[in-house]
């Protein structure tokens, strides 16, 4: 039975589901809400640290429906942001976490890293990979640890 009633947004939706859940095991989280906080956090910070051309190539490999929220109030005048130390990515992704001061930052990256880097082509992962700095780029290369 179709969610929908279009088979493309039921695919998105159900990808979109799946990652969710994914980010939820990466991390031994229960709830899809904070999975939601942590891709949506991520992604922007992230194509913050990108420059346009590589954000909107990054972007169009991405499923519809987390290609919008990866979209979601993007303006690509002054990007990327000149600070790319870890600590401000680390800073920016927290910024997602207003609530909730047990989140680990650095967790959180890693395992979105970790199920991006799952569910995209590895050539759509190596593009985006090559053009962030060299303190961003470590997190993709390390599990997530368990909260």
């Amino acid at each position: 039975m179709s969610m929908t009633g279009l088979p493309v947004f039921d695919t998105t939706v159900q990808k979109t589901m799946q990652w969710l859940h994914d980010i939820d095991d990466e991390l031994g989280w229960e709830t899809r809400h904070k999975a939601y906080q942590a891709l949506r956090g991520v992604l922007h910070v992230l194509r913050d640290h990108v420059p346009p051309n590589e954000t909107a190539h990054f972007g169009s490999q991405l499923p519809m429906l987390i290609r919008g929220i990866f979209f979601e109030g993007w303006h690509p005048a002054g990007k990327p942001i000149k600070d790319h130390s870890a600590e401000k990515f680390l800073v920016d992704v927290a910024s997602f976490f207003p609530k909730d001061a047990d989140v680990n930052p650095e967790n959180v990256v890693r395992a979105v890293f970790s199920v991006m880097a799952e569910h995209m082509p590895g050539g759509e992962i190596e593009g985006v990979i090559r053009v962030l700095p060299k303190h961003i780029r470590e997190f993709w290369f390390q599990p997530a640890e368990i909260e």
